[in-house]
């Protein structure tokens, strides 16, 4: 397999295992009211992350391709931070995975910040 097409094909995996962490992470977590509505914002936001993604691969332009990856990148900062809002109460476990989770996200941030400087449109 190309060195392009290897890399696109392990970030679209690795966004797309960053989505399903992210909502399993989310299952687990107290069933408060805020914690439920700041959930779904991360299911939300951390789904997008990888569909614009797969949009961004597959775009007509240069122009399309910068645009959705800004995109990626503003979900993914969005996801860090409903990671950071939403409550784990006393449960050690749920702390660890969220740290886990919210470096996950300043990486792709950086990964998708890289990208997007070097496609200065």
């Amino acid at each position: 397999m190309p060195e392009i097409a290897k890399s696109k094909f392990d970030l679209e995996e690795r966004t797309f295992k960053f989505a399903k962490d992210c909502r399993s992470f989310a299952k687990k977590l107290p069933k408060t009211i805020s914690n439920i509505e700041d959930a779904k914002q991360l299911v939300r936001a951390s789904g997008s992350v990888g569909a614009n993604y797969i949009e961004a691969n597959e775009s007509f332009s240069k122009k399309d391709y910068y645009m959705r990856t800004k995109i990626c990148r503003k979900e993914v900062k969005e996801s860090r931070y409903w990671l950071k809002l939403v409550e784990t109460g006393d449960n050690l476990d749920l702390e660890v995975e969220r740290k886990r989770l919210i470096q996950e996200a300043t990486e792709l941030m950086r990964i998708f910040g890289s990208i997007i400087t070097k496609q200065k449109i």
